[in-house]
């Protein structure tokens, strides 16, 4: 095969837009680039109530997981009809996201076809599956996730993680097959022009308001609760303090209430889900602070989104999001300490010299994890492995 070939490759995976978290986010932004590096993707994913339609992607259709709602298990028997169908065509690699059907499908069908496997692992299991099956043994869960995830890294011939602290995971789980550390890119222009001022109107919010901005899955992993605590100290020194929360899940309502017990709903606004490419961007740009405490992130891109648009960012420091925060760049890492927490971010509200410092850091450090260059890394991964 000429090396300038275009390469065609069988993208898996268990979740994609509209669910909209981290994995949807990165399989979007990497196979948008792909192309301009001669790379044709074809994906597979699971079919969703609402319809989410995108060239060059198959669509199965999926059941409702009952302990999270918000994602689909894929039919096996249609997910092997549609493999079947497409076996006749050529295929150069198989790429799998996510560790559940489309891994075991995504297996079948490389070593079927006698073509290399690669996989990107994108969620640290281990410190997640206690939140959705609370009444099994935290213990036997990590050590099962960890048992599974082995197992499943001797299928592939190599192995995409996002962060060094996810290399250092897998190592830790004995895993022996090649690991390439890619971290997703983000279209950087994307979040660069936000509208303040018409997002701080639309919401009601004064234009001198302090705004601390939190945008992610509202789920249980990624410590909300934590930024609630801290927002019930904050608001003793400044009275008129908002955290706004953008995004929505299943601990959505269990927030709502510890609000209310903590008597800080006048200091808390949930706005939802906000559309990436007209809306999100201008959240941004209306906040003053994006304020982090996930612990269970295997890269944090909304850490390099908010740097993006200009947001200075602080954050605790832990597994994946160390890659971005630690070194410094647009960037305060905070303590993993509620009082501590909410006096450094008061003091960064409160010094609007530093927050522009961070801010021209900030734009400068997305600025280098721009997605086409990634996209082109791993262009050059795929054509290493056929």
């Amino acid at each position: 095969m000429s090396h300038q070939a275009n390469l065609r490759v069988l993208m898996l995976s268990d979740v994609f837009f509209p669910r909209i978290n981290g994995v949807s986010t990165s399989i979007e932004t990497f196979r948008r680039d792909l192309g301009s590096c001669g790379i044709d993707v074809t994906l597979i994913a699971p079919e969703y109530p609402d319809p989410h339609h995108s060239a060059d992607t198959h669509r199965i259709p999926s059941w409702r997981l009952p302990f999270d709602p918000e994602d689909r298990l894929m039919s096996w028997p249609a997910l092997q009809h549609k493999l079947q169908e497409i076996e006749t065509q050529h295929w150069d690699l198989v790429h799998i996201q996510t560790p559940f059907a489309a891994h075991y499908a995504g297996v079948r069908f490389g070593q079927r076809r006698h073509i290399p496997i690669l996989s990107t692992y994108h969620t640290h299991f281990e410190e997640y599956l206690h939140h959705y099956l609370p009444l099994l043994p935290r213990p036997w869960l990590r050590a099962t996730a960890r048992s599974v995830v082995h197992h499943q890294c001797k299928a592939y011939d190599a192995i995409v993680v996002p962060s060094l602290a996810m290399r250092e995971t897998l190592h830790g789980y004995g895993v022996r097959r090649p690991l390439q550390v890619l971290p997703t890119g983000i279209p950087v222009g994307q979040f660069e022009n936000g509208n303040r001022a018409a997002f701080r109107a639309r919401h009601a919010i004064a234009p001198e308001q302090p705004v601390a901005l939190c945008v992610g899955r509202v789920a249980h992993e990624k410590n909300i609760g934590f930024l609630l605590d801290v927002t019930e100290q904050l608001r003793r020194s400044m009275p008129d303090i908002l955290l706004l929360i953008a995004g929505d899940g299943p601990a959505l309502h269990s927030l709502k209430q510890q609000a209310h017990t903590l008597d800080i709903e006048a200091n808390v606004r949930f706005v939802g889900y906000l559309d990436r490419k007209t809306e999100l961007a201008d959240c941004y740009a209306a906040a003053d602070v994006f304020a982090f405490a996930s612990k269970t992130e295997t890269q944090g891109l909304v850490l390099l989104e908010a740097m993006a648009a200009g947001l200075p960012v602080y954050s605790l420091s832990k597994l994946g999001t160390r890659d971005i925060l630690e070194p410094r760049r647009g960037a305060v890492v905070a303590a993993d300490d509620i009082a501590t927490f909410a006096a450094g971010l008061s003091e960064l509200l409160r010094d609007p010299h530093q927050r522009r410092e961070l801010s021209l850091a900030a734009r400068a450090w997305a600025a280098e994890w721009s997605s086409p260059g990634r996209a082109q890394q791993l262009a050059e991964l795929y054509r290493s492995l056929v």
